[in-house]
């Protein structure tokens, strides 16, 4: 099982010796890493350089690659074109997926985004976790009500103080940015492994973004980012600092490695993703929305 994360934010040269990652940068000793053990690589920094064997054996791995422009903002992801064995089959059932099908398959995710941001507000002690549970049921299937945005508005004015969500000028959303970047790559990789085709989403179908799906599975892990900056953000008070440091960025990279619960079981991030992705197509394939399974905090 893949574990370790990399994060590059020097220049640095990356290739392939004997099924393990070289990185060599100037000054430093090499570091050599089982590929086996990598589960993503962050590139941080424009001044890298990759093999076109590094990229062969990363994409047959199933490792992503997120790459940073030079204000350390995600820009790009690199997956594996073929993933599953059956990817053609479980395409084509997700694709021809019929509307009520997803709709209710969204009102499951809205669901328990809306819980999991409850459950983030009853662990910092910020209250309001029972009026956001008490909103889960107006979710109807579709959530043609848009509880979700109402959830929303309530949970941000509760977490930080005088935040406003699409502020660049916050650090902490900065920080909220970088670490769903993260998440995404995570759930992308997983949808990939799993078969599915990360543009055709149940809810999310913008036809310029070629991860809707990614994005709609991304909503119930939030929150699991939004803790992480609620703690590297000293309790989600605001700060005059606006850009994200080397150890800001190391420290929200490591967001995959947070604890989830699966189903009573407790696991990091990636693997509740594989979980995810796999219900998935259980319910694609059965046509039972109850079948799709998602992680709490």
């Amino acid at each position: 099982m893949a574990w370790r994360g990399v994060h590059i934010g020097e220049p640095s040269r990356l290739s392939l010796g004997n099924r393990r990652l070289q990185v060599d940068q100037a000054e430093r000793e090499p570091v050599s890493l089982p590929l086996e053990d990598i589960a993503w690589i962050v590139l941080d920094t424009p001044q890298v350089t990759l093999t076109g064997a590094l990229l062969a054996a990363c994409a047959e791995a199933g490792i992503p690659i997120v790459q940073s422009d030079a204000r350390h903002t995600p820009v790009g992801l690199y997956l594996p074109f073929h993933g599953h064995w059956q990817q053609a089959g479980v395409a084509r059932k997700q694709v021809s997926a019929s509307q009520p099908l997803n709709k209710r398959l969204w009102q499951r995710v809205v669901r328990r985004k809306i819980e999991n941001q409850a459950a983030i507000l009853d662990g910092a002690q910020l209250g309001g976790g029972g009026t956001m549970r008490q909103m889960t049921p107006q979710v109807k299937s579709g959530d043609p009500g848009n509880v979700e945005a109402r959830a929303a508005r309530f949970y941000w004015q509760r977490l930080f103080i005088d935040f406003r969500r699409h502020d660049d000028g916050d650090l902490r959303n900065a920080m909220l940015n970088y670490a769903y970047a993260i998440l995404r790559s995570a759930v992308a990789r997983a949808l990939v492994a799993a078969g599915l085709l990360p543009a055709f989403g149940i809810h999310h179908a913008g036809a310029q973004n070629a991860f809707n799906l990614a994005d709609d599975l991304l909503e119930v892990l939030r929150p699991v980012a939004d803790r992480a900056v609620l703690h590297l953000s000293g309790g989600g008070a605001p700060t005059e600092e606006t850009g994200l440091t080397r150890a800001h960025r190391q420290e929200l990279a490591g967001v995959v490695n947070e604890t989830v619960l699966f189903e009573g079981e407790q696991l990091t991030v990636l693997p509740a993703a594989d979980r995810m992705a796999a219900s998935l197509v259980r319910a694609l394939t059965e046509g039972k929305a109850d079948a799709l399974l998602l992680p709490a905090v």
